[in-house]
This record gives C-alpha cells, sequence and structure tokens, in this order.
C-alpha cells in the first residue's frame, strides 16, 4: 500500500478558508506517485475488463467513460476515501462525522464537449445558501489543462441563492492542476467538466462525501457486499455508513452498523446514544 502523504504538510486551515470564501482549492502534490500508478493501472484494468463505454448524456458525457463503485472493485481504493492528505479538508467543511457519497472515476475523451454548469447539491430541496451538506473532490490521476477538461469553476457561487440553470451557459475558469493534485470544493459551487480539445484522455477520480445526515449518492450498504466491508479499517466502515452520527442517525437497535456485519472486528456492545447522554 502506497503510504498517504504527511498531514501535517497540508494547510487544513488555508484550504478550509479558500473553500468557505470563493467555493473551492486545490491541494497540490497530495498525492504519492505509487499510489497514482496503482489507481492508473487498476482503472485501465476495469474499464477493459468491464468494456466501459460513454453514457451519452449530456452530464455523464457522449466521450466520457465512468467507473462507479470502485470502493467495490479492488483494496487499491480503500485508501482514497481515508487518504490523510484531503480527508482533514473535508472533515473541516462538513464534519468528522461526513460520509462518502459516491466513488467513482471521470475519464475525458478526446473531443469531448463541455459538461453544462452544475452544483452537486442542486437535487436536494432546501433554500441556498446554506452550510455545506456536500463536498466533492476530484483526484487528478493526469495534468488538469484548459486545453484537455479541467474542471471548469465559478468562484463565490457557492454563496448564492439558487442553483443554475441546467444548460445555460456561464463564464467559468479553469481549476488547473497538475498530476498528484486534488481540487476539493462545497457543494453549491456551480462547476462542470471541461471540453477535451487534445488527443489524450483527461483521467481523474471523483471521491465525494456528504454529511451524515444527508442520503449519499451511492447506496453504499447494498454497492458494497457486507462482508467485503467487514475486512475494511474501521474509519472506512464509518465512512461508508456503518457508524452513527451525532449519537443517533442510523443505528439498529442502539447498536453501530458495523456490530452487525459478518466477521466484523469493531467494536462490540451497543453504541452511545445521544438519548444515554442527555439522561
Amino acid at each position: 500500500m502506497s503510504r498517504p502523504a504527511d498531514p501535517r504538510q497540508v494547510d487544513v486551515d488555508g484550504h478550509a478558508t479558500e473553500i468557505a470564501e470563493r467555493g473551492w482549492t486545490v491541494i497540490e502534490d497530495a498525492i504519492e506517485p505509487d499510489l497514482i500508478e496503482a489507481l492508473t493501472v487498476e482503472l485501465a484494468r476495469l474499464e477493459r475488463e468491464l468494456d466501459v463505454q460513454p453514457a451519452d448524456n449530456s452530464f455523464e458525457g457522449h466521450k466520457t467513460l465512468r467507473v462507479y463503485n470502485l470502493l467495490a472493485r479492488g483494496q487499491v481504493w480503500w485508501q482514497v476515501p481515508v487518504y490523510s492528505s484531503v480527508l482533514p479538508v473535508v472533515e473541516r467543511v462538513l464534519d468528522p462525522g461526513c460520509l462518502v457519497s459516491s466513488l467513482s472515476s471521470i475519464n475525458i475523451g478526446p473531443g469531448e464537449v463541455a459538461q453544462p454548469i452544475h452544483a452537486d447539491d442542486q437535487l436536494i430541496p432546501i433554500p441556498k445558501p446554506h452550510p455545506p451538506t456536500v463536498c466533492n473532490t476530484m483526484w487528478a490521476l493526469t495534468d488538469f489543462t484548459e486545453a484537455n477538461g479541467a474542471t471548469r469553476v465559478i468562484s463565490g457561487t457557492h454563496l448564492a441563492d439558487h442553483s443554475p440553470n441546467y444548460g445555460q451557459p456561464y463564464e467559468s475558469e479553469p481549476a488547473l492542476m497538475k498530476k498528484g493534485s486534488v481540487l476539493v470544493w462545497h457543494g453549491s459551487l456551480w462547476h462542470g467538466g471541461g471540453a477535451n480539445g487534445t488527443d489524450r484522455r483527461r483521467v481523474g477520480i471523483a471521491m465525494n462525501y456528504c454529511a451524515g445526515y444527508i442520503r449519499q449518492q451511492e447506496n453504499q450498504q447494498l454497492g458494497i457486499p457486507p462482508a467485503l466491508v467487514a475486512r475494511m479499517p474501521e474509519r472506512l466502515k464509518e465512512l461508508v455508513g456503518y457508524g452513527i452520527y451525532n449519537g443517533l442517525i442510523g443505528h439498529v437497535d442502539k447498536q453501530l452498523p458495523a456490530n452487525l456485519l459478518a466477521r466484523s472486528e469493531g467494536p462490540e456492545g451497543a453504541a452511545a446514544m445521544v438519548w444515554d447522554v442527555v439522561g
């Protein structure tokens, strides 16, 4: 397994401030080179063996390859949600009770057009602006340039009182990144994948998180076999939804869901519930 980058080298406060003020930040040199290589090789294998084809719609793209539910497709992906140079920034935006919302790949091919500008939380029916319910990240497995389809962002729109109109053109800027960097953004930020005008693919990993009280985009409890979750490290079990939020949300008969997993090595006994604390 790859060694995570030293979290002490990441300015968590600075990145969290950037997200609060403009809606996004880039953590440069966040990913160890050997992990980049391992993810790249594994993604190529999955695309080949699953015979992945473009979804051929305006959101997912006409020349873009996507693989979903990556946590169920190999242990190399287990490193991504808990990566120490990225997760602390996400926890600062949401809180330590956050969940994995989805983990997928976005491989933008030559000739792809720009994705419509959107906000990742615009299907959540609560008034805007609001505290972050979603915090998403894009891991650059290749350089992200304006020419090859770097994610386009509109700074400050996470504070808007509405979401963008899907399909309407907006002025935006590319979030440029070197291979190994990670883009982190507030779920209300207006953004979209860029057009790829080069002859090479732009490859990224979309590691998305949500607050512990928000429904996950990908159903992690059904998407990942419980026997597989039982083998995960404890923090990853919590992130995929086998913990409880604020001493209440997600329990099973006052038990941690992780306790019900086959071969679970999690803590035994009843969970500390908020009801017990308040007396």
